[in-house]
């Protein structure tokens, strides 16, 4: 990984300005970005902020430069682990914590993190091992005995498990989970009755986790109580309708309740969830097949076998309904196959030796025949193929037997599924929340592209400015973009390109404006500080910049938001961000994009009804605004003002933001 540094901090310009000669002493990337090996703790903080905003790439390339400027500090190993493990480098990540507990062994949060990162690896005693390490330091933390008797039912150390959620609930007695995880070890051996016993007790406590719905389902389907499995997964899937398993398995239940169509739509329904779903393709092909829907099941089964090139079951299947709907030659081809692998499958020499007679090939008809007729008169084992029955399934696994060929797949153990207890996946400021408030338009060289709008967005301002700037384009965009490794060096090299230019230009005018450009290429790293600074040296010399003070309002607040979640008290600084926006109103009252900027910060501020006034006046403006529909809906649900909230809501999905609907399904009456 190429280190950017440089050799200087401030770069003094000698420009000819007017009757006499001005010095303007700018500053140039007053960051970790120039002097990484002289402000690690600046690197740090540009890293997890990276992290913050999800940007793991980015974040990491700070985190190898602190790395090369202080090996010694655990820090930016951890850190760096985080950003590997969020990034699926489970092996990485467990590589970073080592180097880090080397570094200092006292640490709760490394153990945790390589205790999470084993256990995707599925080390679970390793995994056990470094939970026992961080109880040691706390042994109050719940996280960490939920995780350690998780990796104890996984490792098959049921008794072990037991023991230790006993101990867990007499700490923390109204803690659902802890008896899904006691149910789990029942089931485990065998001990249903108590399984249930426990599921009902954390239905009384929390009878809002799906999974725990889901969960009692599970044991009524292994009971064959289609009724009562499906009254949970109803209950699951009302809760959480982004499952596709709920629906797998309450398909299972209506089809023994022979209420296909709801087997059916429920089917449709996983495969939206998860198009790769190999039980909703089979089954569903099956299904479909029942019903007389042959080509759409022969679909179905051609996706299992992409998944599944070898899976015997689905080529039958498939050969049956090509048999079905005319293609014998390609019927002959799957019936083939399969016979290669199972030379006594009765059914399949028949029905092979039917499409033979009927292209003509006696011959090859009246061998398949032959040795059919040799078969039922040796072992008298061949009969008529049972039609498909509501009780006939079989396990995933079972694919010994191809004369079970037609019968609805089930996986071979139900688990219940739990959730590992981790800060270090997903973004900070989701965790527990379920809604957030779209974020702020910026400035960017990358034009906006998402599910609202593809084409490019106005303003006077910024207009003026590319007209004047005549170098990277830069458009109006409120959509923080990832950047690839590739992404992120091209970026620092044109960092490199404009603070060189800057040194040696000889215009103050010219000069400024590639300060705008670097601050806005500051803002594609998140270098958020180093933008402020090129945009207060920009604002000394153009104090009306509507750009610049929506630019430098950006990125305040992104650095605010940041530190509030470590803690951090940051009203002080909220109000320059609210100055920042006052004054670019001052200048353009008619700006739609600033008034939704400055209700954003209202509602980051839970100021909800400033920010609905603001969102109102955006609105005004720009009558297609979707995000400020959004967001107003959100403050106004926050408010309590469900129906006004929901209005805008359908408003925004009716513009294109389809995420609206999620919100509108749970707080519809």
């Amino acid at each position: 990984m190429k280190n950017y540094s440089y050799s200087f901090l401030y770069t003094p310009l000698h420009i000819g300005r007017g009757k006499g000669w001005v010095f303007l002493f700018l500053f140039i990337l007053h960051s970790s970005l120039l002097y990484a090996q002289y402000n690690t703790d600046r690197l740090l903080t540009i890293g997890r902020s990276a992290l913050y905003y999800e940007d793991y790439v980015l974040s990491m390339q700070y985190f190898n430069q602190a790395i090369s400027a202080k090996p010694y500090l655990y820090e930016p190993w951890f850190f760096r682990g985080i950003a590997k493990y969020n990034l699926d480098d489970f092996v990485g990540a467990e590589a970073d914590c080592n180097e880090a507990i080397q570094r200092n062994p006292y640490v709760v949060s490394i153990y945790e993190l390589r205790g999470i990162a084993r256990i995707q690896q599925k080390k679970y005693t390793e995994a056990i091992s470094d939970y026992t390490k961080a109880l040691r330091y706390d042994p109050e933390n719940r996280s960490l005995w939920h995780n350690r008797a998780l990796c104890r039912i996984r490792n098959n150390d049921f008794d072990q498990a037991l023991l230790e959620i006993d101990s867990m609930i007499a700490r923390w007695s109204r803690y659902a989970p802890l008896y899904m995880m006691q149910a789990d070890a029942h089931m485990q051996l065998k001990d249903t009755a108590a399984a249930i016993v426990s599921i009902d007790k954390s239905l009384e406590i929390d009878p809002y986790d799906g999974r725990t719905w889901a969960a009692r389902s599970i044991i009524s389907l292994s009971r064959e109580e289609w009724k009562e499995s499906e009254e949970y997964l109803n209950k699951s899937i009302h809760l959480l309708p982004k499952e596709a398993g709920s629906y797998i398995n309450r398909a299972l239940a209506r089809y023994n309740l022979n209420n296909l169509r709801g087997a059916m739509a429920d089917y449709d329904t996983a495969l939206d969830l998860d198009p790769n779903n190999f039980l909703g393709h089979y089954n569903r092909g099956l299904l479909r097949a029942q019903v007389g829907d042959d080509n759409r099941a022969i679909t179905d089964f051609d996706f299992v076998l992409r998944l599944e090139p070898d899976n015997m079951m689905a080529l039958f299947n498939r050969a049956v309904l090509l048999d079905r709907t005319g293609d014998l030659k390609g019927a002959i081809r799957d019936y083939s196959k399969v016979i290669d692998e199972y030379p006594n499958f009765w059914t399949g020499l028949e029905f092979r030796a039917s499409c033979y007679r009927r292209l003509g090939m006696t011959k090859q008809a009246e061998r398949d025949e032959f040795t059919v007729y040799k078969a039922r008169l040796e072992k008298h084992l061949y009969g008529k193929q049972p039609r498909l029955n509501k009780r006939q399934m079989r396990k995933r696994s079972d694919d010994d037997d191809p004369e079970k060929y037609n019968q609805l797949v089930v996986e071979d153990e139900r688990e219940l599924e739990h959730e590992y207890q981790s800060e270090y996946r997903g973004r900070v400021q989701n965790r527990k929340i379920d809604m957030e408030f779209l974020p702020m338009f910026a400035l960017s060289f990358e034009p906006m592209r998402n599910d609202v709008r593809s084409n490019v967005l106005f303003d006077r301002h910024i207009d003026q400015l590319n007209q004047r700037l005549h170098a990277r384009t830069i458009y109006i965009n409120n959509s923080q973009k990832a950047l690839g490794e590739s992404e992120s060096h091209s970026y620092f090299a044109y960092l490199d390109t404009l603070t060189t230019e800057i040194r040696h230009e000889q215009q103050t005018r010219r000069a400024v404006d590639k300060l705008m450009l670097r601050a806005v290429a500051f803002t594609a790293i998140q270098n958020y500080e180093s933008a402020i600074d090129d945009l207060s040296t920009y604002l000394q010399e153009d104090t009306s910049s509507v750009a610049a003070l929506w630019l430098r309002s950006v990125c305040q607040s992104r650095i605010n938001q940041f530190q509030a979640s470590e803690g951090t008290n940051v009203e002080l600084k909220n109000a320059n961000v609210l100055a920042d926006l006052n004054h670019a109103l001052a200048i353009d009252g008619q700006n739609a994009y600033l008034y939704y900027n400055r209700a954003c910060l209202n509602a980051y501020r839970k100021d909800y009804a400033h920010a609905i006034e603001d969102f109102t006046r955006a609105i005004a403006l720009d009558a297609n605004l979707a995000e400020a529909y959004y967001n107003r809906g959100l403050c106004a649900i926050y408010q309590k003002q469900i129906e006004a909230g929901i209005s805008d809501l359908s408003k925004a999905g009716e513009l294109g933001l389809y995420t609206a609907y999620s919100i509108i399904k749970k707080y519809r009456k």
